[in-house]
């Protein structure tokens, strides 16, 4: 288990609090004062307890208690009982949000896989539920538990959408030591993609998923994911949503930005060198482009117009390959983002697009028209 986060004594120098995150969201305070007054906000519920900024005397900080409901900031000072601050505004509607849970699973090769599930609010046992597979990018990143998360606002989308939420912290996610993370070398398509089909039997043996209807979505690496699933193993999946993925992992690499440059050998120990033939041959054959006539299910493919990191190119490559198969692709770009969103107006079409998609696919609940919507496109 890697080191989440570390404070600092403003005064010692030396650490006041550890981080880390095995399932929930877990600490080692060194200061016993500190301690008890942190164990005293978190409560008897899971929560992502941590110190914001201290002063000089570690005596007077601002403490953030995040849970899969919202946020809340504290002011602490010694004598003083805590004075709250502020809270997200997810807090205000936690009442809608739906929980998460942390699960372990065991790949068909024996390692241990830990990962997340969320169910639609209001739902206690799970049957035969429609589910989404979200796969976090990176891949050198992980899914998180709370309101911190980076993929929480998405999770909570689809939850409310109706749909069970699987993430996956498949070998090579970072967070559970260096060795879990090395153990993905050189297994692009391969047995990384094999802990995400085999966390969907995880699902669908205890009754949670509907085999039938199971996604798959991700962006970045998440979406080079996506299409793994929809061309190596379409079986298991109903469909697929890919969003600034990686189609073409050899270009991918030929065409990376100059701020890659020192992170080209980390690249080429994972995935391989396209320079040298038998690398090259190696990558290509775990690129979906080229098993675009193996897709057999409906496919969104989306990506920002500006994108730096996994140029454009990336999913034109992809769209056209799989009109030529006479394959179902619906393709949408984003004026003027890139490597993800920042205008609201395209947020809101990946996320329209992303409901109307999954509700054809799987049957979960969509929004229909939406007046916000028509207004960006008119004004």
């Amino acid at each position: 288990m890697d080191l989440d986060n570390v404070t600092l004594s403003r005064r010692t120098r030396e650490p006041l609090v550890a981080y880390y995150m095995p399932g929930y969201p877990q600490r080692k305070v060194f200061d016993p004062w500190l301690a008890e007054r942190l164990s005293t906000l978190a409560g008897d519920k899971p929560a992502d307890v941590r110190v914001v900024s201290a002063d000089d005397s570690d005596r007077v900080l601002t403490v953030a208690v995040a849970t899969d409901r919202g946020a809340r900031t504290y002011l602490l000072r010694d004598g003083q009982e805590p004075q709250f601050l502020g809270e997200t505004r997810l807090s205000l509607i936690a009442h809608a949000l739906s929980s998460s849970e942390p699960i372990t699973y065991t790949a068909r090769d024996g390692l241990p896989i830990h990962g997340y599930l969320t169910l639609p609010a209001g739902v206690e046992q799970p049957r035969q539920l429609p589910m989404v597979l979200l796969v976090h990018g990176g891949p050198w990143a992980r899914d998180r538990w709370g309101d911190t998360a980076p993929s929480r606002a998405l999770q909570q989308f689809l939850a409310n959408r109706g749909y069970a939420v699987l993430q996956v912290n498949y070998r090579g996610s970072s967070g559970y030591g260096r060795a879990h993370m090395e153990k993905a070398m050189g297994e692009f398509a391969g047995r990384m993609h094999d802990d995400l089909v085999d966390g969907v039997r995880w699902a669908v043996e205890r009754g949670v998923a509907d085999p039938a209807r199971v996604a798959i979505y991700g962006a970045s690496y998440g979406g080079y994911s996506a299409l793994v699933g929809a061309t190596f193993t379409p079986e298991v999946f109903a469909c697929a949503v890919d969003v600034v993925g990686v189609t073409d992992i050899a270009r991918l690499l030929e065409a990376a930005p100059p701020y890659w440059e020192l992170g080209l050998p980390w690249w080429h120990r994972y995935v391989g060198n396209p320079a040298v033939p038998a690398d090259r041959a190696r990558m290509d054959a775990k690129s979906p482009l080229y098993r675009a006539e193996h897709a057999q299910k409906p496919i969104l493919i989306m990506h920002g117009v500006n994108d730096p990191r996994v140029k454009l190119d990336q999913s034109e490559w992809m769209v056209a390959a799989l009109r030529k198969a006479g394959k179902d692709v619906e393709y949408v770009t984003f004026k003027g983002d890139g490597h993800g969103n920042q205008k609201w107006t395209n947020n809101l079409t990946m996320y329209r697009k992303t409901e109307d998609f999954l509700a054809k696919c799987l049957g979960g609940r969509t929004s229909g028209f939406d007046y916000y919507q028509l207004g960006a496109w008119a004004f």
